[in-house]
């Protein structure tokens, strides 16, 4: 089989076992806390007259390496995502230009906790490719970064020394492996 460049018109769904959306924020001034959501979904459409892309994370599905009552303050609390009333993070692109040179440059509005608020990334694709089992596959990565208060996201602790447990500063890193449809 073929491993030639495809043409990049038509949908493409993310396939879920080689996707991820991951943030990053600074704690405590020395280190980087991480964390994933596990249930991500996105859609990337194109066409001579454009492209977008669409996505949701479902906040229960974050991997959080720390004792289970951390991750329920976390995922349901209200100082974090409070999942029970906001069950996903969502995104939308009204601007997604995939360049020639395999950079790319996306606007377009993410939604965490009822709060939409435009957004900015920039990243690489991979041009499609057959796959060994006669689909068609591409690469997206993209990456962002937004001040968390923005979307309500406002918790924090004070340092004894001054300044705070959390940043406000986070980090977005989104890999997308794309299947067409």
């Amino acid at each position: 089989m073929s491993a030639a460049t495809q043409p990049l018109t038509g949908v493409f769904s993310a396939d879920p076992d080689h996707s991820s959306f991951v943030f990053a924020v600074k704690h405590m001034k020395v280190a980087t806390f991480r964390a994933s959501f596990d249930d991500v979904t996105a859609r990337l459409s194109t066409a001579e007259s454009g492209a977008s892309l669409e996505g949701t994370a479902r906040v229960e599905s974050i991997s959080i390496k720390n004792p289970p009552e951390f991750r329920e303050h976390v995922v349901n609390g209200p100082d974090f995502f409070d999942a029970a009333n906001h069950p996903e993070i969502s995104f939308s692109s009204n601007s997604l230009e995939l360049n020639d040179d395999g950079t790319v440059n996306l606007e377009g509005e993410l939604t965490i906790r009822g709060v939409t608020r435009p957004l900015t990334a920039v990243g690489i694709h991979r041009e499609p490719i057959e796959d060994p089992y006669g689909g068609v596959r591409m690469a997206l990565e993209l990456e962002a970064k937004v001040d968390r208060r923005e979307w309500g996201l406002t918790w924090n602790a004070p340092l004894p020394k001054g300044g705070d447990v959390l940043e406000n500063e986070v980090g977005i890193t989104v890999h997308l492996e794309l299947i067409k449809d």
